[in-house]
Parts: C-alpha cells; structure tokens; sequence
C-alpha cells in the first residue's frame, strides 16, 4: 500500500478556558480528519504554545518562564495525541512542543503518534534568530525517517525546510514525503517556508505536505501573529499538477487541506519523469566544487 490521503493543518490559535477545552479542540480535529478518511494528520509548528493560555499573565508574560511551566503539560499533551490516534486509527504529527532536556537546555519537537501506540519524534535542526536568541532552543542533531504501511516522510520543522540537505537525507534513506509544520508570523515568513517547500518537492521529486499556524493570540509573547496556507505539494511533471500543488488552503481561515497522494509514484517519477532531478542532484557537485572563473565584461 502506498496511497495515503494527508491531512495537513491550519491550525487556529485560542485562549483556552482550561485543559478540557484543548482536549475537546484537539479531538475534534482529529476527528472531523478521520471522518474525512485521513490517515495522517499534520498539526503546525508551536501549535502546543496555546497551552500557556491556561497560565496566569505573569507566565504569558515571560517567555523563559512560560516555557518552563509548559513541561507541566507535556506527558497529558503526549497522553491525548496518543490516545487520539490509537482511537482514530490515524498516524498524527502533533503541534511542536518546546521541551526540556536534562540539561536545561530546549528543544523543539514534533512528536510522531502511531495508531498502534508508538511514539517519536523529530527536532528542529535550524533555528531561526527569534529561537536561537529569545527563545533559547537549541539545534537538534538527527534526522529521522519514519515508517509506516503506506510508505516513510520525514519532518522538515518550518525553517528547516528552507536548506535542501536535510530532507536529501531523509528522501535517500527512503522517505517520499516531507511533513513540514510551520508557524509564520508575516507573509513574509509563510512564503519562505512555502518556496522551501515547494523546491524540496522539486529537486527531490517528492511530495511535500506544509501545515500552518493561524490567527491572532494578543496575550501571547510568543505567538501572537500567525498567518500562512496549509498545502500539499508534488513533483513537477506529467500526471501530477502543472503548478506542482495537489491542494491548498485558503488565507488564514481554520480548517484542514486534504490530499490523496500515491508515494510509489515519487519512485517512478525519478526513473520516468520528463527531468530527474533527484537523479541528477550528484552532478551539480562537480560544476560546484570547481574553481570560479571571475570574467571581466566591461
């Protein structure tokens, strides 16, 4: 089997009138993908950081502090995704959660949530200067590959979509979809991650399903400007779409973008396509590592 029908996010931040209200507002999306008959469903980067509504305003105020008070929730916010596809029958990627290491440093996840019960699990590699600087997050380290009956995707974390080597390591080890969650605050920032996406599914002759966070959050220091258009993204070329989109969301509105896609014609794509982009991404090396001649016109 290697049809799957995607379920990519966007997602609406709320203030939240306590935990049951996130659990009846994460089940009810998990449930209207189900009914629409997902089988994985992609929820935006930071999606998680609408649980710091629940604090008082002195942690909404303080983004160390509010971070700190987030790892609280963690194992209830593992405990409801799990249960959500073990019940639902669906794999889930989760909103991304900021989670603290042993060592106090932080790390932003996107956890993997299995019908079966399994749980993983990738980090954001690249943080962009608002993490790195304010937020405090750490570059993760590993690239994963997840598995499963309709074929492997691998997880480019909003920026990490942007720089081609990560998900070429994910598509060689056997992946022929790319989970992107975002969370943009600018038409600016939502456009960077969709043209990463896109070429991603260009040169890797893949398909490529970016989730988005959307909506304002005004009592949120971390989240408070949220755009973009949830999308799912093929190669290039004869029998997908001419522009390269399968489907795509409207601006900002709640709602999820559906998507059928067959990952086994990402592998014949590559051996019959009009280009083989994926085939030739060794050459360019050479023309690369060569010297450059700087040629004088004036």
């Amino acid at each position: 089997m290697s049809k799957v029908r995607v379920a990519t996010a966007q997602y609406p931040v709320d203030f939240l009138k306590g935990w049951d209200h996130y659990v009846d507002k994460i089940t009810s999306w998990v449930k209207e993908a189900a009914g629409h008959d997902a089988q994985l469903a992609v929820f935006p980067e930071y999606a998680s950081m609408e649980l710091v509504s629940l604090f008082a305003e002195e942690v909404r105020q303080d983004l160390p502090f509010q971070m700190s008070e987030m790892q609280r929730l963690l194992d209830d916010y593992l405990a409801l995704h799990r249960e959500l596809a073990r019940q639902y029958g669906m794999y889930v990627v989760g909103g991304s959660f900021p989670v603290r290491l042993p060592d106090g440093s932080y790390r932003n996840r996107a956890y993997v949530f299995s019908p079966q019960g399994r749980v993983d699990y990738q980090e954001k590699i690249l943080m962009t200067r608002f993490e790195s600087e304010l937020w405090l997050i750490s570059y993760g380290d590993q690239l994963k590959v997840f598995e499963t009956p309709f074929g492997a995707f691998g997880i480019n974390i909003c920026y990490d979509s942007e720089f081609p080597l990560l998900a070429r390591r994910q598509v060689e080890a056997g992946a022929n979809l790319i989970v992107a969650p975002s969370c943009t605050d600018s038409a600016y920032g939502y456009h960077r991650v969709r043209i990463g996406c896109q070429a991603r599914a260009l040169e890797n002759q893949c398909y490529v399903a970016h989730a988005v966070l959307v909506g304002e959050a005004s009592w949120s220091i971390a989240i408070d400007e949220n755009c973009g258009r949830a999308a799912v993204y093929t190669p290039v070329d004869v029998g997908f779409y001419e522009d390269g989109i399968a489907s795509i969301g409207e601006w900002n509105a709640a709602q999820w973008v559906y998507a059928d896609v067959d990952l086994a014609r990402s592998e014949e794509v590559r051996v019959r396509g009009e280009v083989l982009n994926f085939r030739d991404w060794d050459n360019q090396s050479v023309a690369a590592s060569a010297e450059i001649e700087r040629v004088h016109l004036e």
